[in-house]
């Protein structure tokens, strides 16, 4: 009869030792989730910061870094950039080509941007790009009122009238010259055409897409270079001599 409560003791020490285990076991688990969740986020951290130096970021912060509120609306965060565009939904996208694909975004603002995301990771195409990850996001102004090929060739020749086609011509017209005269470096656009002309809700012009576009220095008169542009809407002179100067955008046809 005195062996009974011995038993009992020994019941309990066993059943002890089993909790024990079990809780210690389930500890250890906590702790290795605890520790792949940090090792993830330290890893992430540290490839945002590596694309970030890799896509110039570090030049826009200099930029920007004697305005806050200029910097503060220049460098977007990419958690709300997928925010904005529902994690880059495709029904939120406006278009797009062989370059990338271009969405519309609403920011925590309420900012309505179009946001696009390049297809290429190549150093040339990237330099336009200051941002935090691999693949390069750029943010636009949204242009509601979309392209002047548009309105021309898709909704119908009534859908702008005369006085508005002058007005949109002089307005591209006024772009041009100052990207040709009131910058240090003379700009070229080598690729002007109705597509790349873009109209916001007061159909005001917007000229667009500079990735053809080539600098000259203010001292020479011209170069001679490989042919960038459009067929149909290039200079023929600039299309058979391969001498750009800036006269080759004032005669590109809209």
């Amino acid at each position: 009869m005195r062996e009974l409560p011995f038993s009992i003791v020994l019941l309990g020490l066993t059943n002890g030792a089993g909790i024990g285990s079990g809780a210690g076991l389930f500890i250890l688990a906590l702790g290795a989730v605890f520790l792949t969740r940090k090792i993830k986020q330290r890893r992430a951290r540290t490839l945002r910061q590596k694309f970030f130096k890799q896509n110039r970021g570090h030049l826009l912060q200099q930029l920007v870094s004697q305005n806050a509120d200029i910097a503060e609306r220049m460098i977007i965060p990419l958690a709300e950039l997928e925010k904005a565009t529902n994690n880059f939904d495709e029904s939120r996208e406006l278009g797009g080509g062989g370059h990338g694909t271009v969405y519309k975004g609403i920011l925590s603002d309420l900012h309505v941007v179009a946001i696009k995301k390049s297809n290429v990771t190549v150093q040339r195409e990237i330099d336009e790009f200051i941002n935090e990850t691999e693949v390069p996001l750029l943010v636009y102004e949204f242009i509601s009122n979309g392209t002047l090929y548009h309105h021309l060739h898709v909704e119908g020749p009534t859908s702008l009238p005369w006085e508005d086609r002058l007005r949109i011509a002089t307005e591209t017209a006024r772009s041009l010259a100052y990207l040709h005269s009131a910058v240090s470096f003379p700009i070229i656009h080598r690729d002007i055409k109705s597509h790349n002309i873009l109209l916001d809700g007061s159909l005001t012009t917007k000229v667009s897409d500079f990735r053809a576009s080539r600098c000259i220095p203010a001292e020479q008169n011209g170069v001679t270079t490989a042919i960038q542009g459009t067929l149909g809407y290039l200079d023929p002179m600039y299309y058979y001599t391969g001498r750009l100067t800036e006269k080759i955008c004032y005669l590109s046809t809209l």
